[in-house]
């Protein structure tokens, strides 16, 4: 409650929760509590949570969308701070079209909005659920594209407040990895580089990717989409499918009988329940196969 005062002194008090569900901030929908969960808009809110954690030494858990994270049945202590910071400016110049936007800005709102503007080259990410500073995070891509491709700078805040800006080269970019897995670092706002194209063409092709995610994934499940990495010489849901466990289901987490490559919640899955399928379908496909797969997925919380 005393942290809770101290939040409120500048954080309106409708954006502040205590003993926060997290299955109700997660694509999963499941996980257990979070102490405090806080959403800031701004870089002064977020400079103010980063103050009250680092003086009373409370634990910090920063959070987008919540769409490739497994939060546990525990839940998380001390502050969970979803970023909800929204920015949309256009700047034209050498032929490029510079796009500054949030990182709360949500990706699907975000190709929207671009859409309108007659700006290309953002329609591979239209269907990644989650924000832009996620996706930027893992450098997410889909359909031979990723955010190495079309983003241009960033500018992120470090755990002392301070914020700095980097251009490409500085995301150290890998396949769904960046600067901002391994270092303290939370993103406020990236710049995309894009260009001016013709509306109908980026529409046909945004409704083009949605209509194959439909077919090849599990859009109507709970999941926090793909659930393993690529392997470096396989392609891991294939390998999953050749193993038998397509459909293998362990309480409410089930692989997907669409696509072997996402462990989807049935409904009534628990962390736990997720957790183990994904230990087993590892474990199973290292017996089978002697191959390592990872995960793409984030898992957050109390053990």
């Amino acid at each position: 409650m005393e942290i809770l005062e101290m939040l409120s002194k500048k954080i309106d008090k409708k954006d502040i929760f205590l003993n926060e569900d997290m299955s109700k901030h997660t694509t999963f929908k499941t996980g257990g509590k979070a102490d405090i969960f806080v959403k800031v808009d701004s870089i002064e809110n977020l400079k103010y949570v980063l103050q009250i954690s680092k003086e009373n030494n409370i634990p910090l858990f920063i959070l987008g969308n919540g769409s490739n994270i497994l939060v546990t049945d525990k839940g998380i202590r001390g502050i969970v701070c979803q970023i909800d910071i929204k920015k949309f400016e256009i700047e034209e110049k050498n032929k490029y079209i510079f796009v500054t936007c949030g990182s709360g800005e949500k990706n699907g709102g975000l190709a929207q909005k671009l859409l309108q503007e007659e700006i290309e080259g953002f329609e591979f990410a239209s269907g990644i659920p989650g924000t832009i500073g996620g996706a930027v995070k893992m450098n997410a891509g889909a359909f031979g594209k990723e955010m190495k491709d079309i983003v241009y700078s960033t500018k992120y805040m470090d755990y002392e407040g301070n914020i700095h800006e980097i251009d490409l080269a500085g995301h150290k970019f890998e396949y769904r990895k960046s600067i901002f897995d391994s270092k303290k670092y939370i993103i406020l706002e990236t710049t995309l580089k894009l260009k001016k194209g013709n509306k109908t063409e980026i529409e046909n092709k945004m409704k083009e990717f949605l209509k194959q995610r439909k077919e090849k994934q599990p859009y109507d499940k709970h999941s926090a989409g793909s659930t393993f990495k690529r392997g470096k010489d396989f392609i891991t849901a294939k390998l999953i499918d050749e193993c038998g466990l397509r459909g293998k289901q362990i309480g409410g987490a089930k692989v997907s009988e669409k696509h072997a490559g996402f462990i989807v919640n049935e409904g009534n899955a628990t962390s736990q329940n997720i957790l183990d399928l994904i230990k087993f379908v590892q474990e199973e496909v290292y017996r089978q196969t002697g191959k390592n797969i990872e995960l793409e997925i984030e898992v957050v919380g109390e053990e």
